[in-house]
This record gives structure tokens, sequence and C-alpha cells, in this order.
């Protein structure tokens, strides 16, 4: 038997289907390149957004009408947060929840064999340490952590996850042994929320990082996002580990808008001057840190003056990375119930924002023309050439060097994206 997947979303939902990918090899099961190739197709949804949401309901509409005889299996966060329309849009498809990935060899030979399979519900097993099969084994994915401790209005996500289970620090790190041992050159550290990190089993985030980062081998280690409320008490110890030298300087901090106000209704759980404080000190303490933030432009009850607040949050800041999104309801979540804003205001608003954006993030690459970089190939580039990270997680585009490698380079152009380099010489 031969199985597809098609991957939506984050990259902790990437890692859900690399276990997936695991589980069936282990069960002798295949998996192929292509939907032609295939006896059974998972589709791994993403909910976080409706333009999202909107790509895998048309995939699996599309999936039915251009294939009629392959059978199809849903996996990821739709299948906890929206089952409801799940069943109307795909009312012979199998499901296997985000908690239920241990089954997924039983779910696709029972739908292979027509049967109409169903797993969902929560579990406390652990997705450390488990079966994983992985395209490109240099980037290594490594879960630390399940669901949240947040409460914010705006989210579906967390009715998909669930309470927060953090998994143990010595089983984290036997598996980023195991992975640079087999040549794995970066580790990714991923979860809904990285700080939200041993807030139920009483270990350390910063210790986490520590205990990864020392390992031996020539490798960089990304910690994911982190909500600002939930380090605001380990602030110095997160800095310190950040600062290994084995680290990526970057951080993502998300958030969400630059007025006290909309923070609070959005439940947030932080003020700005929080999060200006924390990112204050770890810009002190790491002058080339790269930091990405998330913006949610209209929230309902966004006024001109807390857009503007945004703005002026934005200029102060200077994010080397922005991720903008619309506001737009979702699936259970508490915001939901708000009338939204006119679609023209928030439109002009995200344009505003998107033209500040590039020019912030264009301006501090341009900084960096003309410096030298040691940076790590991680992978190769769509259009040519090779991918390589910076110290601090910038994308630096690099020909003739070999994958998996640490390179010195000298940067010669810049974008809002990404940098061009040439090897120093």
């Amino acid at each position: 038997m031969k199985v597809y997947i098609d991957s939506y979303g984050c990259t902790f939902n990437k890692a859900d289907a690399q276990i997936m990918a695991g589980v069936l090899v282990e069960n002798d099961i295949d998996i192929v390149d292509s939907i032609e190739q295939a006896d059974v197709v998972i589709v791994n949804t993403c909910y976080v957004k409706l333009p999202t949401e909107n790509k895998v309901v048309y995939k699996i509409q599309k999936l039915q009408e251009e294939f009629p005889d392959k059978k199809i299996i849903v996996s990821g966060c739709m299948v906890e947060i929206d089952p409801e329309k799940l069943e109307k849009i795909g009312p012979n498809c199998s499901w296997i929840g985000p908690h239920q990935l241990n089954k997924s060899a039983d779910v696709v030979n029972g739908t292979y064999c027509g049967e109409i399979i169903r797993e969902t519900g929560f579990t406390k097993e652990s997705k450390v340490g488990v079966p994983k099969l992985i395209d490109n084994g240099l980037i290594h994915i490594i879960q630390i952590c399940e669901g949240c401790l947040g409460a914010c209005t705006f989210c579906c996500t967390r009715f998909a996850r669930g309470p927060l289970n953090s998994y143990p620090i010595k089983d984290i790190v036997a598996e980023a042994k195991e992975a640079i041992e087999n040549g794995a050159c970066e580790i990714q550290l991923t979860a809904q929320d990285t700080a939200a990190f041993g807030k139920d089993s009483g270990e350390k985030l910063f210790d986490l990082i520590k205990e990864v980062a020392n390992l031996e081998g020539d490798f960089r280690v990304r910690v994911g996002m982190m909500h600002p409320k939930n380090i605001l008490n380990d602030v110095d110890e997160i800095i310190e580990a950040i600062k290994h030298p084995k680290v990526y300087n970057f951080i993502h901090l998300p958030i969400q808008s630059g007025s006290n106000k909309v923070l609070s209704e959005m439940r947030r759980g932080h003020s700005i001057e929080q999060y200006l404080d924390i990112l204050s000190k770890f810009k002190s303490e790491i002058p080339d840190l790269t930091l990405a933030v998330d913006i949610i432009v209209g929230y309902p009850t966004e006024t001109d003056e807390d857009f503007e607040l945004t703005v002026e949050f934005l200029k102060k800041a200077k994010p080397s990375l922005i991720h903008l999104s619309k506001y737009q309801h979702r699936k259970g979540a508490i915001s939901s119930s708000l009338e939204e804003i006119p679609r023209p205001v928030m439109k002009k608003r995200s344009k505003f924002l998107s033209e500040i954006k590039s020019k912030i993030t264009e301006d501090e690459n341009k900084e960096l023309v003309g410096s030298y970089q040691n940076v790590l190939v991680v992978e190769k580039g769509s259009k040519g050439g090779f991918i390589a990270k910076t110290d601090s997680y910038i994308p630096v585009i690099v020909d003739d060097v070999e994958l998996g490698t640490f390179v010195k380079v000298k940067i010669t152009e810049a974008t809002s994206t990404y940098l061009k380099s040439e090897l120093a010489k």
C-alpha cells in the first residue's frame, strides 16, 4: 500500500506529519511523493487562519472530485476544531486527531479496506522518541510540549491541542543526540508555546536549551515561538541559554497589538511595557538578536488610536521578521461573537503595516551588506543555490557549498526577506 501525506501549517504540524509517516513505514506502508502514486491520501490540516482553512477545505473537496477511487484521511487541527464542517465536506473520509498519531497505521489499513475510521480525543502520549520519517535529515524538529496555558480570545488552535503536556528533558535530549549523530545540523525545538514548557512538570525551558546545546557536534538550535507572559519570570535565564554559541540569536515573540487595551481584550496576559522590557533585556545581552513578531490587524475592538499604537510599537521595536495577519473569526474563538470591523478599514490598515514591515526588515538587512557572516547551509534553494542561516537565523543565499556545512560568506545584497552572499576569500 502507498500513502501520500499533504501537510499544511506550522513547524509542529510538520513534525506530526513526520510522525505519521514514521509509524506507517514501521508498519510496512510506503510513503510516496505524489497523489497519483498513492492508494491513500492524508491531508494534514491547519486551522489557525481562515485562508488556510479555505485552502484545506478546497483540497479535501478537490481530491474527492478528481480522485474518486482514492481513500482520503484527514488529520491535524481541523479534526478536533470543526468536525461538523469536516463531516459535511468529507462524509466518507477517515480522521486522525493530533493526539492519535500512534494509530495512523490502523486508520490507514482500515480505510484502505473500505472502513471509515475516526480516531479523535486527547491523550498524554509523548511525541518525543517516536518513529519519524524526515525528508531533510539536516533539520530535525523536536516537539517539546503540546497544548498551551493561554486563553487568547482569537485562537481556535488551543481547542485542537488541548491543555499543556510537557515532555521530559531527558527524552528530548536523547532524541536530539541521536539526530545529531545521524547528521542533523539544526535542531528545532517547537511547541504551540515553547515558553510554557515545564510549567506543568516543574522542568525549565532554559535548562532544556542548555542541555541540548551542550551536546557534542557542530549544529545549531532554534527555539520556537514563546508567549511573552510565560517568560516574564525567567527572562534572564532564557537569555543566558540563548547566548550559548550553538543557539541561534533568534526569538519569536508575538505581540499581536501595540495597544494595552486590545491586548487586555485579547486576554494576552501581559502589557506593552512588559514586552518592551523583555525585549530591552534581550537586545542589551544579544546585540545581533533577530526578533520575529506576530501582528493581528483589525481585531474587532481595534480603534484608529489602537492601530496607531501598533504602528508606534513596530517603529520602536524594529523587528527583523513580522508575521502580519488580518483578523478573521475562527471556529469557537471567543472574539468570533464580536462584530468585525469594516473590511475596507482592515485592508487599509494591513496595507499600511505591510509597507512599514518591508521598510523595517529591508533596512535591517541592508545594514549587513558588506559584513562577513558565519553561516550554516541547511537546504537547497527553490530557484538554485543553497539557503544558509546566519548565527542570527537570517536566510542567506549562497552558491557552490555543501549541505550541512558551516562556511564564511560576505553579504553582497539585501532584500526585505533574505540576504545574498559570496564565499569569503
